[in-house]
């Protein structure tokens, strides 16, 4: 039984990028519903913050995993401990990126696009490949990838970033159309600009004020999860309401 203030109850989550901006966020608002999160971040520190936040909130305890995802072996591993442990997933939200610096095209060193398609594209791949038949498993699966408006509208000098994003928009639909007639649903969602560290990589100067905060974007995609509604096949981008609203009206919204 699950109740209207923890929706999610008995629920196991696994959020990448949980250490920080969107990914921290909605690993404390999927708690605060009644899941158990699965942490995955680079720093131990900041894991260990997280915890004690979910634990302030009254939230159960999170399991911490400390991983680069560029470690392939890492995620197979992280799978099949998910296997043995709960035999299923019921919630994937991969949140963690990075911009890897803007450059011209012709001037991306390859070590920096190598990292930027790891860490972007490959490691999405890798968590569909090693997490797709625990997410099936489960009666109620979501899985849910932060994507954002240069996956469709590449600016200048965001020419590799946007090709991740692109590229992980792409095959995430055609894994939603494989799934489909399963209980499993993809979800891509665009957070519109955002108060985090990408973001301000690539805005210094901005006014931050102006910026969503990363908080309510997790509470947004944790309401979005537990919602009973089926959200059907990725044909169309996820975005908060007030994103929704200044796009109706034609305002200007930058993203990242």
């Amino acid at each position: 039984m699950t109740s209207d203030a923890e929706p999610l109850n008995g629920r196991i989550a696994l959020v990448t990028g949980a250490t920080r901006g969107i990914g921290r966020a909605t690993a404390r608002a999927l708690a605060a519903r009644g899941a158990q999160v699965i942490a995955v971040g680079r720093t131990q520190g900041a894991l260990e913050e997280l915890d004690d936040a979910i634990r302030a909130e009254d939230g159960l305890p999170p399991t911490l995993v400390p991983m680069d995802l560029v470690a392939a072996e890492g995620i197979d591993q992280l799978g099949f401990e998910i296997f043995e442990r709960h035999r299923r997933l019921d919630i994937l939200v991969h949140s963690a990126g990075i911009l890897g610096g803007l450059r011209p095209v012709a001037h991306m060193p390859p070590e920096h696009w190598e990292r930027l398609m790891a860490v972007n594209l490959t490691a999405a791949y890798r968590l569909i490949r090693s997490l797709d038949p625990l997410l099936r498993a489960s009666q109620t699966g979501r899985a849910v990838f932060v994507t954002c408006e240069h996956a469709r509208q590449a600016l200048p000098f965001w020419g590799a970033y946007a090709a991740t994003k692109a590229g992980m928009e792409a095959m995430t639909r055609a894994w939603a159309d494989e799934v489909d007639g399963s209980p499993l649903r993809i979800l891509l969602v665009d957070p519109g600009a955002t108060r985090t560290a990408l973001r301000h990589q690539a805005f210094p100067g901005e006014d931050k004020a102006a910026l969503a905060d990363p908080q309510e974007i997790g509470v947004w995609i944790a309401d979005l999860i537990a919602s009973p509604a089926d959200p059907g096949l990725p044909t169309e981008i996820h975005r908060p309401p007030e994103r929704r609203r200044r796009a109706r009206s034609g305002a200007a919204f930058s993203p990242v």
